[in-house]
């Protein structure tokens, strides 16, 4: 097949790359290019950024979050793993499972969108339909930091949470356990470009032009609150916390990553009913900024006695 190189391990940048490749790159052929990306979560075109991922987790270790163009569930990226993307017509994974056992690799293709070896999972992919051809991308784990895999996808309503990361360790594996030979991801990448291209693969031009659309889609659109959170649909919340004022439990819901509906109950005292604070949080962006935005020039002490504005906003984010 012929290729196309990525360099950039800007998240936001290579999903608009996948986005652009698909619709707009001038090649009637199938194609393919690897890429990594920098510490991040990749959340799948129809998922909810508040109930799939450890956002707090994110924020606190610098982690990024995107959203896909395809469907699927989330994942976790470092630099550590090799993402692979084929562009064509009636195109299929098969060719990354083939170079993965012609380099010694027992690589199977099983179930929904996994390759497995030996039974546990090293690589997921997904597909969507463009307007004139298809995209399959996916992972391929080489030597991923699991325990933080674990963690980024470990909320209150995910299976993770439950089953931990020993589960996890258990279901998913590192291709460097099976590659003794391979000393690094860069060497295992430059072989896997060199048996997909076999054939006569060529290296097709991306110009400066192209790049700068590409980073134009990735500033108007995928690096963006509306792309990223404001897709998410429904989600609910319940949540509890001890403070000076006594037992406050929140019911939150959102919509589109905004809050429509909050309500507060407890044991807690104060000389207002919370139903003033609730007013003032409806329909406000689920984030930091916009939430301590909405509580300015109020007083939560007067709703939750001895509570500041930033006490209220954390509890509510769920970062308490």
């Amino acid at each position: 097949m012929n290729y196309l190189l990525n360099a950039s391990h800007d998240a936001w940048f290579n999903m608009a790359f996948d986005e652009f490749c698909l619709e707009r790159y001038p090649c009637d052929e199938p194609f393919f290019y690897l890429w990594r990306n920098s510490p991040s979560v990749i959340i799948g075109f129809n998922q909810n950024a508040y109930s799939e991922v450890n956002l707090q987790y994110l924020d606190a270790n610098g982690i990024r979050l995107a959203r896909r163009v395809t469907g699927g569930g989330a994942v976790y990226h470092d630099l550590q793993n090799i993402n692979y993307t084929i562009i064509g017509r009636n195109i299929s994974p098969e060719p990354f499972a083939d170079a993965l056992r012609r380099i010694g690799v027992d690589a199977v293709l099983s179930g929904r969108n996994d390759i497995l070896v030996g039974g546990r999972k090293v690589s997921g992919y997904a597909r969507r339909l463009g307007s004139r051809r298809e995209i399959i991308h996916g992972t391929l784990m080489y030597d991923v930091d699991i325990d933080t895999l674990s963690r980024v996808l470990d909320t209150p309503e995910s299976k993770l949470h439950a089953k931990g990361v020993a589960s996890v360790r258990s279901r998913v594996m590192n291709l460097r356990e099976e590659l003794p030979g391979i000393r690094s991801v860069v060497e295992l990448q430059a072989l896997l470009q060199e048996i997909l291209s076999d054939a006569g693969g060529r290296c097709m031009e991306f110009d400066d032009a192209m790049l700068r659309e590409v980073q134009r889609l990735s500033d108007t659109k995928f690096s963006t609150w509306d792309w990223i959170f404001g897709r998410s649909g429904a989600a609910g919340f319940r949540r509890r916390a001890k403070f000076a004022c006594g037992t406050v439990e929140l019911g939150l819901d959102l919509d589109h990553g905004r809050i429509s509906h909050i309500s507060f109950n407890g044991d807690f005292i104060g000389k207002l009913p919370s139903e003033t604070m609730c007013d003032r949080l409806r329909g406000v962006r689920y984030d930091e900024q916009s939430v301590l935005s909405a509580l300015e020039g109020t007083d939560p002490s007067m709703v939750f006695s001895g509570m500041t504005a930033r006490e209220l906003a954390g509890f509510i984010l769920g970062n308490l």
